[in-house]
C-alpha cells in the first residue's frame, strides 16, 4: 500500500515527461523548410548577414563568420565572397525566425534555406564559418541541426576559420 502511494506521483510524472516528449517529436522542435516564409536576398552583407527584401538586415542563427569591417580578420573576406556566390542579389530564399527575433543590433535572427531545401546556415558551419562563440546565443535550443554539422566539420583541412583560433572574433 506504502508502495502505491509513492510510486504514483513518479508514474503520472514519466506520464507527462512522455506524452511531452512525443508532442515533441513531431516537429523534432527544429526549424522547417516547409513552414518557412520566402523572400528574395538583396545583398550579402558579410559571410553570416544578409538583407532580404522586406526583412531588412538578417543575421544567420548558428554562423559566426570573421569580421569584414572595421578590424578585417583572417578568411573573413573569403566567407563573405562564399556567402555572395551562392546568395547573389534577387535570390529566392525560404527563412524562419528563430525563438529570439532579434540580436542587439536590431538584426533579426533566422534560419535561411536555398530554394533546393539546403539550409545555408548548416552550409556554412559545414564549410567552418562558426566559432564556438555564437551572438545568436540565446537561440541556441534551435540551432541542433548546426551544431550537428559543426560536429561533423571538425576537423577538415578546409575551415575558413581555422587561421582564427587563438585571436578574439
Amino acid at each position: 500500500m506504502r508502495l502505491r502511494r509513492t510510486a504514483l506521483p513518479w508514474l503520472v510524472a514519466v506520464a507527462l515527461v512522455a506524452a511531452f516528449l512525443v508532442a515533441r517529436s513531431r516537429d523534432h522542435g527544429f526549424p522547417s523548410f516547409d513552414d518557412a516564409d520566402g523572400a528574395r536576398v538583396q545583398r550579402v552583407v558579410d559571410g553570416d548577414t544578409v538583407r532580404l527584401a522586406g526583412l531588412g538586415s538578417v543575421r544567420l542563427i548558428g554562423v559566426n563568420t570573421p569580421e569584414v569591417y572595421g578590424h578585417v580578420q583572417c578568411f573573413g573576406p573569403e566567407a563573405s565572397a562564399f556567402a555572395k556566390s551562392v546568395l547573389p542579389p534577387g535570390t529566392r530564399v525560404r527563412y524562419q525566425v528563430g525563438r529570439e527575433a532579434r540580436d542587439r543590433y536590431g538584426r533579426l535572427l533566422a534560419y535561411v534555406w536555398l530554394e533546393d531545401g539546403r539550409l545555408f546556415n548548416g552550409i556554412l558551419v559545414e564549410r567552418g564559418g562558426t566559432s564556438r562563440r555564437s551572438s545568436t546565443a540565446s537561440s541556441r535550443p534551435s540551432t541542433r541541426p548546426s551544431i550537428d554539422a559543426a560536429s561533423r566539420s571538425r576537423g577538415r583541412s578546409r575551415r575558413i576559420t581555422g587561421a582564427t583560433r587563438g585571436r578574439s572574433t
